[in-house]
């Protein structure tokens, strides 16, 4: 397992530097049970910010932020993801496109295309949307889209920026976390963190998030005391994180997997899982979380549903990054 542990600096105060959200967009449903941070609610108040910055930008004179997204293949799920951010974008006041390749395509024509999208005037914002075919090189892919339209964040140079806590295009689950700690007014500072999962799109960039201080020109550091768990970590230690751990996130793609015995009272918990279960009683397939939400819902003191947590978070944050893109922020 992976470790993060902040040098311990003395903190003359623990206020949440951040502020918090109105109450509107979390409630607690009864003095004993968690407050509910609703992805789906403040994701509409993150895009409404956005329509409102692309409404003055435009006003000065510029064009509208303009992204492109590429979709090889029939993959359903993908062709859902890619209508969700192109309907944001319209929201927005973002002019977008899809260009639906089949999954025929060589990676030498990928390749191609993504350096025309880059040479292009026109376009902001580029996203490949993943998977691709298993013919093609992802990494190569992803490195491809030049780091300055990279929305996704997922280019080694974006990345490598965010290790250095340099300013960069964030990863936009990672940053949708963010967003929800930010503004649901959960103590960070100081505070013990564990981070399900160590996938290099979601897992490590949170990490990173939740470790790094505010000394750096990206200042969005949350000074937490991280620990990554993983596939490799044993129960035991696995346990042991838990039931310390002020704040959890879920990204490990085994759903209900965290259950109240493993989690502290108070706890904050951000679900990133997606995991479609079949109801045995029923037959009817749902979506479900890495965590047992009904079992940790009397326990925590903060929780994101799934579905509507983090999910459009995703969304609404990838339209925050084209709009960044769009202005020279990065």
């Amino acid at each position: 397992m992976s470790v993060f542990r902040p040098c311990l600096r003395s903190f003359l105060s623990k206020k949440n530097a951040f502020g918090s959200l109105s109450a509107s967009a979390f409630h607690r449903t009864s003095v004993n049970h968690a407050e509910i941070i609703d992805g789906k609610k403040i994701s509409k108040e993150v895009q409404a910010e956005v329509a409102e910055e692309v409404k003055a930008w435009v006003a000065k004179g510029h064009r509208p932020p303009h992204l492109t997204a590429v979709l090889v293949g029939e993959d359903p799920a993908s062709a859902v993801y890619v209508r969700n951010k192109m309907k944001a974008a319209q929201e927005c006041g973002i002019t977008s496109e899809t260009i639906r390749e089949p999954d025929t395509m060589t990676e030498a024509a990928l390749l191609s295309l993504v350096d025309d999208l880059n040479k292009s005037d026109a376009v902001d914002g580029i996203l490949v949307q993943l998977p691709v075919p298993p013919h093609m090189d992802k990494r190569k892919i992803c490195d491809a889209v030049s780091p300055n339209k990279d929305v996704d964040g997922f280019n080694m140079v974006n990345v490598g920026r965010l290790v250095l806590d340099l300013p960069t295009l964030l990863p936009a689950t990672p940053y949708g976390v963010w967003e929800l700690i930010k503004r649901s007014g959960v103590e960070t500072v100081g505070k013990n963190a564990v981070v399900m999962g160590r996938s290099k799109n979601v897992g490590l960039p949170l990490a990173l998030l939740l470790a790094a201080d505010q000394r750096n020109t990206l200042k969005m550091g949350l000074n937490c005391n991280v620990t990554i768990c993983h596939s490799k970590t044993s129960p035991e230690m696995m346990r042991y994180y838990m039931t310390n751990a002020d704040i959890i996130v879920a990204a490990a793609g085994r759903p209900r997997m965290i259950t109240a015995d493993m989690v502290k009272e108070g706890a904050a918990i951000f679900d990133v899982g997606i995991n479609r279960v079949q109801d045995p009683k029923t037959g009817k397939y749902r979506l479900v979380g890495d965590v047992d939400y009904d079992g940790v819902f009397d326990k925590v003191g903060h929780i994101t549903p799934v579905p509507g947590g983090v999910g459009p978070m995703t969304v609404a944050m990838l339209m925050k990054n084209t709009l960044q893109v769009a202005k020279g922020e990065i």
